[in-house]
């Protein structure tokens, strides 16, 4: 009797691409940016904690598609970050993975050449490349879990993580992030609800057992400590929720719950229905939350590039803008630099008070 096929169905091909360890090796992280990484991660932690008093700015592009922009992008922001680094801490958002609601680009990792050959161990090593080379400057990196096995490859360069909207929910995200090295930001789910984040970081900050892949490629039973840094991001839903009315019933939960109250605001996504020109309102109105008294405020996100707005990929890769992004329409250069010197003016004050 012949054994009908049953495994890898739908599958067309298989690729092994390098292990953690052997990538790792290939592209060592240097002594300066490994400084970088723990300042970061310890700076970040320490706004968290409000034992530092300066307001976190996760900024930077939707997503990167462009390497040689990219690091244009960065040692401008390296420079505007020292400008403001007396009451602003900046991390760049450094995003290599999209998540998709049905098909398209899903980011530099998964497709680096952007022309759907998915060489996927090519992006890996792109990807930590970069991350390398903008901690050599001194800029820590920010980025989001969508692959569970991408932290294995880069969380070593990462200072600071995000668990999506569409993955909040997630048991297996959930876990992998009560085993991550960084604080670690929940976004609430898509139609606004902060189920998804509250109970997420609940579970995160929790210990976990699961299946992963260690450093040598073996498979393996992770058992995690739990994220003590796991934290809100307020991105909207069906409608906006970065006003005080909103930010006080997240409080109002984390409370209920018995958990930390530290939230980052998205000024991007569904807070500024995804029109790039909203974001300075929305990073104003956190702004002046604080002013007014708020405590649980921590930070903003912002989705900024070299130029305004975002452009479609075109067949002829050739024709596409560097420094113009290609998935969620951003804020340009001069918008993030007055909008960052904006926040440092109004905040200075509070931060010295509160040293």
């Amino acid at each position: 009797m012949n054994i009908p096929t049953l495994d890898n169905v739908n599958i067309k091909s298989i690729q092994t691409i390098s292990t953690p360890a052997e990538l790792r090796a290939e592209i060592p992280i240097t002594p300066a940016a490994a400084k970088t990484v723990a300042e970061g991660r310890e700076t970040i932690q320490r706004i968290l904690d409000g034992d530092d008093p300066r307001f976190l700015a996760i900024v930077g592009p939707c997503s990167i598609h462009n390497l040689d922009a990219a690091a244009e992008y960065a040692r401008r922001l390296r420079g505007l970050a020292r400008e403001v680094e007396d009451a602003v801490y900046v991390v760049m958002r450094v995003y290599f993975e999209k998540p998709r609601t049905t098909v398209g680009w899903k980011g530099l990792i998964n497709d680096p050449y952007l022309n759907d050959t998915f060489r996927i161990g090519d992006g890996l090593a792109m990807a930590r490349r970069f991350l390398i080379e903008i901690a050599g400057l001194g800029l820590p990196a920010a980025t989001e879990v969508l692959d569970t096995l991408t932290p294995q490859y880069i969380g070593d360069l990462v200072s600071w993580t995000a668990i999506g909207a569409r993955t909040a929910e997630a048991q297996t995200h959930r876990e992998i992030a009560s085993g991550l090295s960084t604080p670690v930001g929940f976004k609430n789910g898509t139609d606004g609800s902060l189920d998804a984040c509250v109970n997420g970081i609940a579970s995160a900050l929790g210990q976990h057992h699961f299946l992963g892949v260690t450093d040598d490629g073996l498979p393996a039973v992770f058992s995690t400590a739990g994220n003590p840094y796991a934290h809100v991001v307020l991105r909207g839903g069906k409608e906006p929720n970065y006003d005080a009315a909103h930010v006080g019933e997240c409080e109002r939960r984390l409370k209920a719950a018995h958990l930390p109250q530290s939230i980052v605001v998205d000024c991007s996504h569904a807070n500024s229905h995804k029109d790039p020109a909203r974001q300075g309102a929305v990073a104003r109105d956190v702004v002046s939350q604080i002013e007014a008294g708020n405590r649980s405020l921590r930070g903003v996100m912002l989705e900024s590039f070299l130029e305004w707005g975002c452009q479609k990929i075109p067949q002829d890769i050739r024709k596409l803008r560097p420094g113009l992004s290609v998935t969620d329409a951003c804020i340009d250069w001069h918008e993030t630099e007055t909008i960052l010197r904006e926040i440092r003016e109004r905040l200075l004050p509070i931060v010295s008070s509160r040293l």
